[in-house]
């Protein structure tokens, strides 16, 4: 029997009612902004119970069922290229805490696929762990599987875990078989024409220790996973993933876009469309879930998405912006599983346009930095170089290295392929794995202390008690004299690092006993306080002073409540529609991220430094209260984007002036501040600015510095502070014109030295050929010398130079080759020679038929390229001669 065509809506329908009626509780996907701190985006279906499967966390129902949508790049270079490779996907999941275990898993495993999907079980092969006998027979004897299609596998294949130690089980797969005509025997799963695996049932029944010794769970969990987009490519019939209807619609409006078929186009447009089709739906639902594009984290790989969709979209044949159109496409396709695609519809087309138009120019800005770069270099574009194009301005290294030979460079393969390796460690090392150990025991042992009780609102002194200490992260009785250690307390006046607001520092006391702390986190609402045992021993139990350093504190604070300063002005004297991009708050200065499409202007600093200390100095009162988030979004509160936030939240308020959601410490008046001090305004990503700043204490801090530099130049350039300006200027056109006379002659030795060559040129008939080595001039000092030794030497005349330019970076070479114009008429082409000469160096170039230049990276095989050199042209002149 052939399966029913369902559509993807039908199938993610089908398989949660199923376990709907089989007693699970429905959850409504996570974010892919996962609240795990170990991954970057959700990358798994299990994801968000990881907490429970940990034992850290109890589960509010012993069943549960979902849909799962989930990010993972660390196999990017397969999209599109491979029949079911994606970046974004939906994983379909039935989940047994603690209730259910293997039988029923499988023999539901069993009914969904053959009774609600109606695959045929002759369609059907089941893999188990090689050592679960238990799985095997339930697949046998309770489901009635043939033995034949059945197959064990090892561990690498069939025995999930997350870690060196953890929780950890078994598992068994479901694969649909494409070929079931061939039988039973020598069944090989590997076979990736045949089989495709579309369900995954794990058995989590037990924790690896630090020894690798398995020891029972005392509560068994099931974590399956059906993949959408495979399931649909069996259920519709389809020979890929990306040929379904969750997938299709894209590939086509972009291919309409690109005007051309995507049946009848070649292979490599039809992988471009796939990868357009897949990215899609990837950044409209990274862009939903808070994303924001940058070159830093999760904005890295939104930033790296929407630039391979525009780049592909080029290479197809789109000449003009087209993500927000293709976005409403992905919204339409999938706004009834995720109805918030629809309300956050104008943010992610606004953001595409945004990030698009920004790429646009990039791409621009890349082209005038490979100028820029050939200008300065002398003969070898280097790997990091072409690395950057790459990875920041789009730049292939096909384009790259077409442009660079045509200027006579050539380009360090090795090195970019270095950096491109360096690039896929750090995106598979923040993509891959689901860390269910963080921090060793310290995670594990977390929920057995209540909640810190935070005081630091209103003072910065308490009274406490220990109730946990971790010694390199083990939980242990006591620490002594010289330990590292992390202390949990009942009550605690240390704030602890969030909201970009850094944790404080201070001294925890008791009779003898003296802890520096250095910093504090927390989790779950349980402070963490790291530090080490400066004198006596600390043990559980006892008594203890809590004791926060009052000036590292005030300076935080005066920062912080700056920071929210700094925000109001932006949207009042910038734009109003400035938002918060990230923060960080620290004793020392204060750090503001947001979007904005150009720098900010002298005079818009200078207007928000106005604005700002004039706030300051009007003394405004600062009121924090909690309320529901409703109430306070209603009052007018800013939210940052992305964030998320309780039921009732914290409002900081400068009534008239600023309202935001904190829950960072603050001043209580505004002039308590002192001064406010922007000192710097940079870009650190495309539509993203920052702001550096101080306030509080640390301006004086800033002004000390300042005039101490001030002081001790007027002292070295002997002239008043508001002189120094004008006397570094004059010094700058001093440089520049020494510059330009050392330049002027370098080439005129290099041309001297060269002309003393002439005299040794060999004749070959009736042509002239010169070949020399000569070290201690750059390319541009090479080609001058060869040019006239070329008006000097004749009509038939050969010059090829080759050199060490700087003694002290001896691993550089660089290579010229001139030819008179009657040898180029001849069929000479200089910039085909003098690559072949370079080759033997390790590098490579090109140039015009008359002059080229080219370069290399091994200085030992110098004398023996002018040799061959020599060789050719003497047998190719010889011929001309003839």
């Amino acid at each position: 029997m052939n399966p029913p065509f369902l559509s993807g809506d039908e199938i993610r329908e089908a398989f949660i009612n199923f376990f709907t009626q089989h007693n699970h509780k429905k959850l409504a996907s996570s974010s892919l902004i996962p609240d795990d701190p170990t991954v970057l985006l959700t990358i798994a279906g299990m994801l968000p119970f990881k907490p429970i499967f940990l034992g850290l966390k109890e589960s509010s129902t012993p069943r549960a069922t979902s849909s799962q949508k989930c990010i993972r790049t660390n196999d990017i270079e397969n999209v599109g290229r491979t029949a079911r490779h994606h970046t974004f996907f939906e994983m379909l999941g039935n989940f047994s805490f603690g209730d259910y275990f293997k039988k029923e898993a499988i023999q539901w495993a069993w009914e969904l696929t053959t009774e609600v999907f109606r695959l045929n079980p002759k369609n059907i092969v089941i893999s188990v762990f090689e050592e679960d006998s238990e799985a095997e027979q339930i697949w046998k004897e309770v489901v009635g599987v043939d033995a034949k299609r059945i197959i064990r596998m090892g561990t690498s294949d069939n025995f999930w875990s997350s870690g060196a130690t953890g929780p950890c089980g078994p598992c068994s797969e479901l694969y649909f078989d494409f070929k079931p005509e061939l039988g039973s025997d020598g069944i090989d799963l590997e076979d990736d024409s045949r089989f495709i695996e579309f369900y995954n049932l794990v058995f989590m029944q037990y924790n690896r220790d630090n020894k690798g010794n398995l020891q029972p769970l005392a509560n068994c969990h099931i974590d399956t996973g059906m993949g959408l987009e495979r399931m649909a490519q069996i259920l519709q019939g389809k020979s890929n993933n990306y040929e379904t209807d969750l997938i299709f619609p894209l590939i086509e409006a972009a291919a309409l876009l690109a005007q051309i078929n995507y049946e009848t186009t070649h292979k490599k447009n039809k992988t471009s469309l796939k990868i357009i089709g897949d990215h899609c739906r990837a950044v409209t639902h990274l862009i939903c879930d808070g994303v924001t594009a940058s070159n830093l984290g999760r904005g890295y790989i939104l930033r790296r998405l929407i630039r391979r969709m525009i780049r592909h979209g080029r290479l197809v044949g789109i000449d003009q912006p087209f993500l927000p159109q293709l976005a409403e496409v992905a919204i339409e396709l999938m706004k009834n599983a995720y109805p918030q695609l629809l309300e956050k519809k104008k943010i992610i087309l606004n953001e595409l346009k945004i990030e698009e138009s920004r790429f646009l120019e990039t791409l621009e800005r890349g082209e005038k930095l490979l100028v820029e770069i050939t200008a300065r270099a002398r003969d070898v574009i280097s790997g990091a170089q072409a690395f950057e194009l790459y990875d920041t301005y789009g730049f292939p290294l096909e384009l790259t290295e077409e442009i660079a030979n045509e200027k006579g460079f050539s380009v360090d393969i090795t090195g970019f392929e270095k950096e491109m390796a360096k690039q896929r460690k750090r995106a598979k090392d923040a993509s891959v794995s689901i860390d269910l150990t963080e921090e060793g025991s310290i995670e594990r042992e977390i929920s057995l202390f209540v909640e810190t009780r935070f005081e630091g609102y209103e003072k910065l002194e308490t009274a406490s008690t220990v109730i946990g200490i971790f010694r390199n992260n083990e939980l242990v009785k006591k620490a002594v004299e010289g330990d590292l250690v992390k202390i949990i307390v009942n009550r605690t006046p240390f704030y602890a690092e969030s909201g970009g607001q850094i944790g404080d520092k201070g001294l925890i006391t008791s009779h003898n006993l003296e802890v520096s702390v250095e910093n504090v986190r927390k989790k779950k609402n349980i402070f963490i306080h790291s530090g080490i045992v400066k004198t006596g021993v600390l043990t559980v139990n006892s008594s203890v002073q809590m004791n926060v350093t009052p000036s590292f504190r005030q300076r935080t604070t005066s920062n912080h409540t700056a920071t929210h300063l700094l925000q109001s002005a932006l949207k009042l004297l910038v734009d109003s529609g400035v938002s918060q991009r990230g923060s960080l708050v620290s004793n020392d200065r204060l750090r503001f991220d947001f979007n904005a499409p150009k720098p900010l202007t002298i005079k818009e600093l200078e207007d928000m430094e106005v604005r700002i200390n004039q706030w300051i100095n009007e003394d405004h009162p600062i009121q924090t209260k909690t309320m529901p988030i409703k109430e306070a979004m209603a009052a007018g509160a800013l939210a940052m984007f992305g964030e998320k936030y309780g039921d009732v939240v914290r409002v900081v308020d400068v009534p008239g002036v600023s309202m935001e959601l904190c829950g960072g410490t603050h001043v209580t008046r505004t002039s308590q501040l002192g001064t406010f001090k922007i000192i710097n305004e940079t870009g650190i990503a495309s539509g993203i600015r920052r702001i550096e700043a101080i306030a509080g204490p640390s301006v004086f801090d800033y002004f000390n510095e300042r005039d101490s530099v001030v002081k001790e130049l007027s002292k070295s350039f002997k002239v008043q502070s508001h002189e120094i300006v004008e006397r570094v200027s004059s010094l700058q056109l001093e440089l520049k014109d020494k510059t330009k006379e050392l330049i002027k002659l370098k080439n005129e030795l290099a041309l001297a030295k060269a002309l003393v060559l002439a005299s040794s040129a060999k004749s070959i008939g009736y042509s002239k050929l010169l070949i020399r080595r000569l070290d201690g001039v750059d390319g541009s000092g090479l080609q001058s010398a060869a040019s006239s030794l070329i008006d000097h030497l004749g009509k038939y005349a050969a010059v090829v130079l080759g050199g060490i330019p700087n003694q002290e970076i001896n691993n550089k070479l660089v290579f010229v080759a001139a030819f008179s114009p009657d040898l180029v008429s001849d069929g000479l082409h200089a910039g085909q020679f003098i690559s072949e000469v370079a080759k033997m160096c390790g590098g490579g170039g090109g140039g015009r038929p008359n002059l080229a230049q080219a370069g290399g990276s091994h200085p030992q095989s110098l004398d023996l390229a002018l040799e061959k050199a020599n060789e050719t042209l003497t047998e190719q002149l010889s011929q001309l001669t003839l």
